[in-house]
């Protein structure tokens, strides 16, 4: 499958956003007053699950990010090779 620029470029900043927006969420977690992530000091049940699904997101997120870049440097390697 070949994926033109538009779409490698849309692969790649998701990966990156995906990046900023869980990093972000995690910092916030971690540092969370209200009672939901920890309870006396101890991570609770929502603690764990946000985590968890921050550490996947993080994971597809790398995942479309590099899948994004590769093309990208597979259509410039296409493109420089054409001249």
């Amino acid at each position: 499958m070949k994926l033109n620029r538009p779409v490698s470029w849309f692969l790649t900043l998701f990966g990156a956003w995906s990046w900023v927006i869980w990093t972000t969420f995690v910092k916030n977690l971690s540092h969370d007053a209200s009672g939901l992530a920890f309870e006396n000091g101890s991570p609770t049940a929502y603690f764990w699950v946000h985590l968890t699904l921050a550490i996947v997101s993080f994971l597809l997120g790398t995942a479309i990010g590099v899948i994004g870049l590769r093309s990208l440097r597979a259509l410039r390697r296409e493109r420089l090779g054409s001249h």
